[in-house]
């Protein structure tokens, strides 16, 4: 098994999602699914505390690099990522 690495982008919250949250949270509380709004909002994941998390890793912004023959990764081009996204978030994992 071979390591994988994973990156997202994350917009921090806003007005918008502060509101997104409080109907998220009130569904929950009364036991019915999110309207698909809310949840589309969220990416159909639990609201993030750090905001609101786009996948990045295959658009535009993010191209496949391989220095040599025993290394590969990839490399963020800042310029195209989503204006709002504030904060990218990096991880590996077996």
């Amino acid at each position: 098994m071979g390591m994988s690495s994973s990156l997202v982008g994350v917009k921090p919250p806003d007005a918008k999602w502060i509101a997104m949250k409080a109907a998220w949270e009130a569904c929950q509380a009364a036991g019915v699914p999110p309207p698909k709004e809310v949840e589309d909002f969220f990416n159909g994941e639990r609201p993030d505390p750090s905001g609101v998390v786009v996948q990045i890793l295959h658009t535009a912004a993010v191209h496949e690099f391989a220095p040599h023959d025993a290394a590969e990764g990839f490399e963020v081009y800042l310029d195209k990522l989503p204006k709002d996204v504030t904060v990218l978030r990096f991880w590996n994992s077996w």
